[in-house]
């Protein structure tokens, strides 16, 4: 099944060649996790700080145990600061 990662920020350093546009369509097998998605692509955990899952707060607890669906749209940003 195929799902689309978009990486925000200094993640987007870690896409693989051909992304476009901060994003990327990954083939992934049944039972996907973010967490996965995020070793797979070499990404430092601790700077995955915002998941998103369609939109949607992706909490740290479930991360690694939440399966993805095709065409899902899994979106990750690092810590940002400002003022």
């Amino acid at each position: 099944m195929k799902v689309k990662v978009k990486l925000f920020a200094l993640l987007e350093d870690y896409l693989p060649a051909g992304a476009r546009n901060n994003e990327v369509e990954l083939e992934v097998v049944d039972g996907t996790t973010a967490a996965a998605i995020v070793k797979r692509l070499n990404l430092p955990a601790e700077l995955c700080h915002l998941v998103l899952l369609n939109g949607n707060y992706l909490e740290p607890g479930v991360r690694g145990s939440h399966p993805l669906a095709a065409d899902d749209v899994l979106a990750i940003w690092p810590p940002i600061a400002g003022g």
